[in-house]
């Protein structure tokens, strides 16, 4: 599947409609976002099932600033609308298939279980 560019008004439903997006955070003039975007681009082709989302943090501020991306490229996954993974750095093409492996593995009904009892701010 090729990449598809997210901004504001496709945000939200993106995440809400698909079981598995992953997300490339990242701006024109970034040199370490233009090395990552043929690897990201490539991997995308090998699963078709994930949406592989990039947005450009220079157009998208707002959003950028919600999930504090202070360092770029940065990644983001969610699965089933639960955010699993956020980390800023270019990954190598084994080191994105590997990761994509392990959240396909999660057992998410195990997570959200997780995610429930975890107790809320006093």
């Amino acid at each position: 599947m090729a990449t598809v560019e997210l901004k504001k008004d496709n945000f939200q439903t993106t995440i809400e409609g698909n079981a598995i997006v992953i997300i490339d955070f990242w701006a024109s003039w970034c040199g370490p976002c233009q090395s990552f975007a043929p690897v990201y681009e490539s991997v995308s082709t090998n699963h078709a099932d994930i949406v592989f989302g990039k947005l450009d943090t220079e157009d998208q501020t707002e959003i950028a600033q919600s999930f504090q991306v202070r360092s770029i490229p940065t990644l983001v996954i969610f699965r089933d609308q639960v955010l699993l993974y956020s980390e800023a750095g270019a990954l190598s093409a084994a080191q994105l298939e590997d990761l994509i492996e392990k959240v396909r593995a999660l057992d998410m009904t195990e997570v959200k279980k997780g995610i429930e009892e975890v107790p809320g701010p006093s």
